[in-house]
């Protein structure tokens, strides 16, 4: 999982491709903790992941679904999902993009722990 880097920019996270099959194109990597550049179009089609996130909202507005509580979101917030749960993006600006920061064990932390 590995990749190398260090550092990353939004600019260079917009320019790499999505790997097929994917949603979603890996920017930094290292042990557990895997940064991904998440900028989807149109319709938020994503299912639940099976470890804890965080998404840092770049740019871009629209409302959150996040198991069972909707909120509006813009640039600078940063949103929590534990692992396993269903959540998407839905009426989201078309300059919406976010960092997306998987970490953890499979099935995700427990609190406190």
């Amino acid at each position: 999982m590995e990749n190398g880097r260090r550092h990353a920019s939004v600019a260079l996270a917009r320019a790499l491709p999505v790997p097929e099959g994917r949603r979603s194109a890996q920017v930094l990597a290292h042990g557990s903790m895997e940064v991904r550049w998440y900028a989807p179009r149109g319709v938020d089609a994503q299912t639940p992941h099976d470890r804890d996130e965080l998404y840092v909202v770049m740019s871009g507005e629209g409302w959150f679904v996040n198991g069972d509580s909707r909120e509006r979101f813009e640039a600078g917030d940063i949103l929590f999902v534990p692992a396993n749960v269903e959540h998407r993006f839905e009426e989201f600006s078309d300059d919406f993009g976010t960092w997306v920061i998987f970490y953890g064990p499979i099935g995700g932390e427990t609190a406190g722990g």
